[in-house]
């Protein structure tokens, strides 16, 4: 320390040199030695290095001065608190000079130190001291308005100060605001312009009262008007405050709109430019109470966007008027008096109405059929905009319009949806021409940003509307090729024309390009040899699409045999094997280059018989190189899938070997597509693959069949599959083998399932119809035993289907496992689960014993063996209806085992064949219509199943039989109803008075909103209320049960909640643009304070609507904070330790997790941080120990991906 210190007193010495030169250097050595972390001073060095660079602050050399000032910022956190103000107080002095220099960086000093500062939520207390010892300074300052200059830089530092610090300013706030309102009446618009500024972030942090005396001045002035200029400045005004805190001024927009609209009126194009961003500001900041002026803001938006009165546009020779006009701008000066485009503000006007126009159509999703209507035809007829910045904004306010109707598709394409009439992409559809025939003139257009526009537009056309083009590409083409062989075009158009070429190319029928090619393959291989990198990039993306447009192998392309591709294939050909052999080139080129040139000999080997070795050989050497290996692979699997049958065999030798060596790769990605490669291999060309090749091969399988990848497992299984039927004696080194230990380990795994399972089967069907030696039937089901006994007798099964002459054998010993009374359960499990496999493909009624001993099977002890029993029944009368399902229903009529009996007609409806089912339909109805009314809720959840499933056999008959049961008294059996029901009927279902049968409603509605959300978007007007009513604690439903010496509570409405909250979630995924998110908001406000469940997920749905409006969540954020703060303060009452179990505690910090997880998801909103009560809840995280490291933690892992993965871990638990 002495040394530092000693070192710093040499540089304090140097620094009152009178060589400008050294002071520099000192000064320089300090900031860098005040940068050092480890630097410590003491308080004699600390008073020295503050004067002398206050003192440096006032040098004559202009580079010292700047260095002083950089001093400042690191010298801050280094200093006690009382030089902190030393300095403030030195600067604000400072500030106030005679000299102008001085003021000047003094001001600069200011702002450094106040960027320096610790921020306002971590309680800094120097924070908060050097911030007033500013503010009186400056509210002086600006108040005495002697010197502009020192005004200007007042107002700049005050705005600083108050976006950073604004928290800690609270006291100071009405004096702040008393003395900017002066300031916006200034005679200097500058002056105006930074008080506006100013109070913008004032309002972000100001309490309530400060906030209602700065809107009612606006206000009452605005009423007023005495002065055309300063209306402007408090419109101005007006509009930033929305945008800093639209939140807030929300309530006043009933008194504030009329007074824009009414100026909108007045012939002043600044004042009209400022009152159309006031509106841009309320729709993007305040979405509920502007709701209602919305259809106002449009039409004065379509109004003043055609709003040009200099110019007259002539629809009818609107292109030679255009022409005219650029003539008489070159030729003709006109004289001083005359009008002057200079002079022309309109185009502002015109330009804000574009932009306000932009976020009405992104904020209000629900409206999109009437922008269709209105908004869209006004958009595209002025395309023609003279003015390119303008032009710009309306592209854009389109763009945001064809991607709010993107995310509509995923309903919009399901089939019953699309029954609905006029929806936004039919309508869209409609209007395709119109936009085509707007973009078409604009595609020749001198202006590089209007031609990149165009593209764009198309892009996200044909992306929003696959195909909507194929009638047009005559029309834009020419424009498309136009962009890519004008001389003038910049890197990034010829790029975009090459991006909207390739998506169109994607999204239509090749035939609708046949008569294009000619045109198109010059400008297209010109670009391949462009210089630059992302130009050849592009064009080999094209020039691949461009391969499948010539000559589609699809063979269903309209055309495709009439269109001759011989005299493009050359120089498609050529340009791309250039790229291909150049090794100088960037990676994404060569990728590329090499998936082209795949492409060319899938689609067009066969006519290249004399080029097709020499580029097979490149491949091989691509597919020696770590960095293009995987690219290559794909190519190859391309080429030997193609129908052209491409002579692989002079690479197959090296290929196969090099092939094999990938699949030791710790590569996930080269190990399936190397995989898919060998699979298709061997397939097309099992003849030219020698065993040596198989089992090098071979050799590499053992470590990817495990469970551990079961992806990887499925593609080596397909691979095993494949090799039994081209190649069945490699497969004898399988016997005793690595690959069959590890077959035998996957099957025996619980994970084992969909994709792999599907694959394992017909392996073992594949592999016991080769007759290898020792893998024979009765060889591989001795190996088939283990715990997984699902998937045991699926290969079972599928073992016996394969043998059917050794399969009755097997079938008899099973049974005599399941009736021998010494077996075991798993004995008895295997051999049920196998029979109901076995007899679910294979007709098992010649065994006269079977249900005999199924049915003894239901007495078992053991519960999974009765479950099992259940299900072999099930599955075994699949296999002869006739004979096994009159025996299921009489015993479901006569036994008393009814549950495990309606589970086995649950997997006959499920499993047979509706022409099979139909005779049986009606004495199946009947039976389930008995049982409906069970006082065992199991029993009544089977028979809702087996119900739905029999309507869907034949919806016509029965599903008026269904609706007509509601009418039943017995609430038993309008629940078990409810659970099938055509959806209208939910409204008399959720009125229901039975808690039992609105909870199912509830269920149901909220599958239908998960699974198939056409089907409730049209009632959720009349459904909502109800929803949201279920949300509700009533207090008649709670009771209290003495337990004892101890009274335990109760809440019988807490299920019907849940799942009323839980609907609410689903809709939030599936409906939200028909959702009143402010209604909404107040249901989530009700569920923060509630039981543990449904708070868990209230804070879940708190995360989601951060991210989905959080605009409408920072209105609210004041009301939601509080009952977030009261979960993480909550703590364990003393008295209660002793008795709590440690469950409890559990769920007590569970719970503060996830409420941590809510705040850190709302503090990602954009000034949420601004907010009073956030700020105060902010600061009290941090100075709470355990709060702060949950909340560090949290952040830490708060990436998207986890955010992601919590939210799908409660859609799981939600829809199980």
């Amino acid at each position: 320390m002495a040394s530092a210190s000693y070192h710093i007193s040499n540089l304090l010495e140097k620094m009152t040199s009178s060589d400008k030169d050294f002071r520099f250097m000192a000064t320089n050595d300090l900031m860098t030695e005040l940068q050092k972390d480890s630097i410590k001073l003491d308080d004699d060095s600390e008073r020295k290095v503050v004067r002398m660079i206050l003192k440096l602050l006032e040098d004559k050399n202009g580079e010292v001065q700047n260095l002083a000032v950089k001093c400042l910022g690191p010298l801050v956190s280094k200093v006690k608190e009382y030089q902190v103000e030393t300095i403030v107080d030195t600067l604000c002095t400072n500030m106030l000079s005679d000299k102008e220099q001085l003021r000047d960086i003094s001001s600069i000093g200011l702002k450094t130190v106040i960027g320096e500062l610790p921020p306002a939520s971590s309680g800094s207390a120097l924070a908060a001291s050097v911030c007033k010892k500013i503010t009186g300074r400056l509210t002086s300052a600006i108040a005495k308005q002697e010197d502009v200059s020192v005004q200007l830089e007042a107002l700049d530092i005050m705005a600083d100060m108050l976006c950073r610090q604004g928290g800690l300013l609270v006291n100071f706030h009405p004096s702040i605001l008393s003395c900017l309102l002066p300031q916006l009446t200034s005679p200097r618009l500058a002056v105006r312009k930074r008080t506006i500024m100013a109070l913008g972030h004032l309002v972000m942090s100001c309490g309530n009262l400060v906030f209602i005396d700065l809107i009612e001045h606006l206000l009452t002035e605005l009423g007023r008007n005495d002065n055309m200029s300063t209306t402007r400045t408090y419109i101005q005004c007006t509009a930033a405050i929305s945008r800093q805190a639209g939140h807030r001024i929300g309530e006043y927009l009933e008194k504030i709109i009329p007074l824009v609209v009414k100026f909108c009126n007045v012939d002043d194009d600044e004042l009209r430019e400022y009152c159309i961003q006031a509106f841009e500001s309320f729709v993007r900041r305040c979405p509920k109470e502007v709701y209602q002026h919305v259809p106002t803001i449009i039409s004065i938006c379509l109004r003043y966007l055609t709003y040009d009165p200099n110019y007259n546009f002539d629809d009818e020779d609107e292109d030679d008027n255009a022409m005219d006009a650029e003539q008489n701008d070159e030729d003709y000066q006109g004289s001083d008096d005359e009008y002057s485009d200079d002079d022309d503000m309109s185009w502002k006007v015109r330009r804000a109405a574009a932009k306000c126009l932009d976020a009405v159509v992104s904020t209000r999703h629900e409206m999109l059929p009437e922008f269709y209507r209105s908004v869209s035809p006004a958009l595209v007829c002025r395309f023609k905009e003279r003015e390119e910045n303008v032009k710009a904004d309306v592209f854009h306010a389109y763009l945001s319009l064809l991607k709010q109707t993107r995310p509509a598709q995923s309903w919009l394409a399901d089939p019953d949806a699309m029954e609905q009439g006029d929806t936004p992409l039919t309508m869209l559809q409609s209007q395709v021409p119109m936009i085509v025939k707007a973009l078409h003139k604009q595609l020749k257009e001198k202006s590089v940003k209007t031609r990149q526009c165009c593209f764009n537009m198309l892009t996200e056309l044909v992306n929003v509307l696959p195909g909507a083009l194929t009638q047009h590409i005559p029309v834009l083409i020419p424009g498309i090729i136009f962009s890519l062989n004008d001389k003038s075009s910049s890197s990034n158009l010829k790029i975009d024309a090459l991006a909207c070429l390739h998506v169109i190319m994607v999204t239509h029928p090749a035939h609708a390009f046949h008569a294009h090619v000619p045109a198109l393959v010059p400008p297209v291989v010109a670009c391949v040899g462009d210089p630059f990198y992302k130009i050849t990039s592009e064009a080999l993306l094209v020039t691949q699409q461009l391969v499948k447009v010539i000559r589609p192998l699809d063979n269903q392309s309209e055309g495709s045999d009439s269109f001759d591709p011989s005299p493009y294939i050359n120089d498609l050909f050529t340009c791309t094997i250039r790229r291909l052999k150049a090794a100088d080139i960037d990676q994404e080129v060569k990728e590329r280059a090499i998936s082209c040139m795949g492409q060319i000999i899938c689609n067009l080997g066969d006519r290249l018989p004399t080029e097709l070795p020499g580029t097979l050989l490149i491949f091989l050497e691509r597919l020696k190189n770590e960095i293009t290996r995987l690219t290559t692979v794909k190519a190859l699997t391309m080429i030997a899938g193609s129908p052209l049958k491409i002579d692989l065999r002079p690479v197959l030798p090296d290929a196969v070997p090099i092939l094999a060596s990938f699949l030791r790769k710790n590569q996930r990605a080269l190990k399936l597509c190397t995989l898919a490669a060998l699979d298709i291999l061997l397939r097309n060309y099992s003849s030219a693959v020698t065993p040596v090749m198989v089992d090098a091969v071979l050799a590499e399988l053992p470590p990817l069949i495990s469970e551990s990848d079961m992806h990887v497992s499925q593609m080596a299984l397909s691979f095993l599959s494949t090799l039994a039927v081209t190649h069945p004696s490699s497969l004898g080194q399988l016997s005793g083998g690595n690959i069959l230990q590890q077959l035998i380990a996957l099957v025996r795994s619980p994970l084992l399932q969909g994709g792999a399972l599907a694959a394992m089967l017909d392996f073992y069907q594949a592999l016991v119809a080769t007759d290898t030696p020792g893998l024979g039937y009765m060889d591989l089901l001795r190996m088939l035993t283990g715990p997984a006994y699902c998937s045991i007798a699926k290969c079972v099964a599928a073992l016996t289907r394969a043998c059917p002459t050794e399969g009755p054998a097997v079938v008899g010993q099973f049974i005599q496992d399941v009736k021998n009374s010494r077996s075991t359960d798993s004995i008895r499990l295997l051999a049920l689960l196998s029979l109901g496999e076995v007899g679910h493909h294979v007709d098992l009624s010649s065994q006269p014993e079977l249900k005999t001993v199924i049915l003894d099977a239901f007495s078992s002890s053991s519960e999974e063996v009765k479950s099992a029993a259940s299900y072999a029944l099930g599955s075994i009368a699949v296999g002869n209806l006739p004979e096994y399902l009159p025996f299921v229903l009489q015993e479901i009529s006569s036994s008393k085992r009814q549950y495990l009996l309606l589970h086995s007609l649950k997997e006959i409806i499920s499993s047979a064949s509706v022409s099979g089912l139909k005779p049986y339909v009606e004495s199946v109805w009947s039976l389930l219509l008995k049982h409906c009314e069970c006082q065992e809720e199991g029993t009544r959840n089977v028979v809702a199943e087996c119900l739905g499933k029999l309507t869907l056999i034949d919806p016509e008959t029965l599903l008026p039989r269904l609706k007509g049961y509601h009418a039943v008294s017995s609430s038993y059996a309008r629940s078990s109803v409810v659970r099938q029901n055509c959806i209208g009927d939910f409204l008399k279902t959720l009125e229901d008075p039975d808690l039992n049968v609105r909870r199912v409603a509830l269920v149901t509605f909220n599958s239908a909103a998960h699974n198939k959300p056409s089907l409730i978007r049209e009632l959720l007007d009349s459904v909502l209320p109800q929803l949201y009513n279920e949300t509700k604690v009533r207090k008649e439903l709670i009771r209290e049960v003495e337990m004892g010496p101890f009274k335990h509570t109760v809440d019988d409405g807490l299920d019907l909640r849940k799942a009323a909250f839980e609907c609410m979630y689903t809709l939030l995924d599936s409906c939200l643009d028909r959702l009143d998110i402010f209604t909404f908001l107040n249901h989530v406000e009700d569920g923060l304070k509630d039981h543990y469940d449904i708070k868990m997920l209230t804070f879940l749905m708190l995360a989601r609507l951060s991210s989905l409006c959080p605009s409408a969540v920072l209105q609210r954020l004041d009301r939601l904070v509080e009952p977030l703060r009261a979960t993480c303060t909550t703590k364990v009452h003393a008295y209660s330790l002793q008795n709590s179990v440690k469950q409890e505690f559990e769920k007590q910090d569970e719970l503060k997790r996830s409420a941590m997880r809510a705040v850190v998801a709302l503090l990602t909103i954009p000034e949420a941080e601004k907010s009073p009560l956030m700020s105060e809840f902010q600061s009290q995280i941090s100075s709470n120990q355990e709060l702060a490291a949950i909340f560090d933690s949290i952040q830490r892992d708060s990436s998207s991906a986890n955010m992601e993965s919590m939210d799908n871990q409660l859609k799981d638990d939600i829809f199980p």
